[in-house]
């Protein structure tokens, strides 16, 4: 089931109305009890809520959040060795303007008084100037190794 139908059904559930026919529902159901309506609330307001989420996700650049292959690595050095525009390298790249820079800045190829954008972790925070490629470290992986 979509999840607009779904919200439809919920929506005539919380209004008292038969989801398929309209009508009103004969008075003494369940839905009238006030834990039911709240339940079909919370429902109503999760489904917005992913809805709204896979919007904003739709609108990201595809390679948010992915992790730097050597190749892509690779194309963005030489990308900014040729002066190319960062915004250009960015949605070449699936990435924000951000990412590119943060990138860069790992690299060592600018400085953080260069960027033009925040680096949103701050000094020492997730980057530590050492170049990240490949898959990132999870906390299991970080216990199987030291364990």
């Amino acid at each position: 089931m979509k999840d607009q139908r779904a919200r439809q059904i919920l929506h005539s559930l919380v209004n008292g109305a038969d989801p398929f026919t309209g009508e009103d529902l004969s008075v003494g159901t369940v839905l009238q009890s006030a834990d039911v309506m709240r339940a079909l609330l919370a429902g109503c307001s999760a489904l917005e809520e992913r809805t709204a989420r896979a919007s904003r996700r739709a609108q990201q650049p595809k390679n948010i959040g992915q992790a730097w292959t050597p190749e892509e690595q690779e194309r963005l050095i030489q990308a900014f060795k040729n002066g190319e525009k960062l915004e250009d390298v960015a949605a070449r790249h699936g990435r924000t303007l951000r990412a590119i820079e943060s990138r860069l800045e790992i690299l060592g190829m600018i400085t953080r008084e260069q960027r033009t954008t925040e680096n949103r972790f701050g000094a020492g925070g997730q980057h530590d100037g050492v170049p990240r490629t490949g898959a990132r470290k999870t906390r299991a992986s970080s216990k199987k190794a030291a364990g």
